[in-house]
């Protein structure tokens, strides 16, 4: 299957560069995963779309202020996004300009109040940097990082918290899992009234969420690898829901790799710390998730392949091409759907 199967034109303006004033007064487009059949509704009409027994899925990792801007001892400006922590204050980061970030260049921050030392330039050409500080690290980050906003959007935000889910608690992650920016803790109560099961995972997403797919065949795209924690409470949770005829209903493409990479053939979810790198695309056969809620992604992406892998390529480019006539907003800030 080629990568260029996955493309659809879309209009610049239908981009969301900001959020809307309220989280769950988005758009919301049903997708029958089986016939393709859409409908159109908002988002807080998500507890009538779901039945009580049901469960949903979220991720609870929280963004890191994760760009930092600084210079270099040598002189010139600097800038690095924290893309993985390796321990000891070591972090494999993305540096701007690449070309003079060379190993052995010492940083500062914040008028020393944070430096660095380059360490070495990895096979993707990211660099290895040792920081040195006084403190908790992550505090000195929210002093002096910026969030990471995804580069197709464009405006400053003005609350870096509504680039974080109302449920974020696990520090870690160099970009939102945007599906869960829909919820407001109003929404999440009334979710539990009608009886539907809500648990958490985590999965530290990194910027690779972003990287274009370069491959001209999607199999010989080598996917990025996040770390991921399911706890034995949410394991409980997802098999309970399936031993009793629920449906598992994961919020993002985050937290659908996190339980299909962990999930035995039956279906079974056992807990796990570690790593994935879950590649799923059309053919992939999935184990434990029964339905998706999902932002509208960018053409040729991991995302739409991973949708089209649930719902069918044709059906999900269909729907794409109503949202896109019908006016939908895309991507991070944008409106969403729900495929069943």
């Amino acid at each position: 299957m080629k990568t260029s199967d996955f493309h659809f034109d879309l209009p610049q303006e239908l981009i969301a560069q900001t959020p809307l004033e309220r989280r769950d007064a988005s758009r919301l487009l049903t997708l029958d995963k089986l016939t393709g059949q859409t409908g159109h509704h908002l988002f807080t009409d998500l507890p009538d779309l779901l039945n009580p027994g049901d469960c949903l899925v979220m991720n609870d990792s929280r963004v890191i202020p994760a760009r930092l801007f600084g210079k270099r001892e040598s002189g010139g400006a600097v800038e690095l996004v924290l893309l993985q922590d390796l321990g000891e204050g070591r972090w494999l980061s993305l540096a701007r300009p690449g070309r003079k970030v060379r190993p052995g260049e010492k940083l500062i921050f914040g008028d020393g109040e944070l430096t660095a030392t380059v360490e070495e330039v990895a096979e993707d050409g990211n660099r290895v940097i040792q920081f040195h500080y006084e403190g908790i690290f992550l505090e000195v980050l929210e002093r002096l990082g910026r969030v990471p906003l995804p580069p197709y959007i464009t405006e400053e935000l003005e609350d870096a918290e509504r680039y974080q889910t109302v449920y974020a608690k696990a520090p870690g992650s160099a970009a939102a899992p945007t599906a869960g920016l829909h919820f407001t803790p109003e929404l999440l109560k009334r979710l539990e009234e009608r009886g539907i099961a809500l648990t958490t995972i985590t999965l530290h997403v990194g910027l690779g969420t972003f990287r274009p797919v370069k491959a001209e065949n999607i199999e010989d795209h080598h996917m990025h690898a996040e770390y991921c924690i399911i706890e034995q409470a949410a394991a409980d949770t997802i098999n309970r829901t399936r031993a009793v005829g629920g449906k598992v209903v994961c919020i993002g493409t985050t937290s659908c790799r996190t339980i299909e990479s962990r999930a035995e053939a039956d279906g079974t979810i056992l807990p796990y710390a570690g790593w994935t790198n879950c590649f799923i695309y059309p053919g992939y056969e999935f184990k434990c998730m029964d339905g998706l809620i999902t932002n509208f992604h960018l053409p040729e992406s991991t995302l739409i392949m991973l949708v089209a892998a649930l719902a069918g390529r044709e059906h999900v480019l269909g729907a794409y091409n109503e949202a896109v006539a019908k006016r939908y907003r895309f991507f991070s800030f944008g409106d969403a759907m729900l495929i069943l």
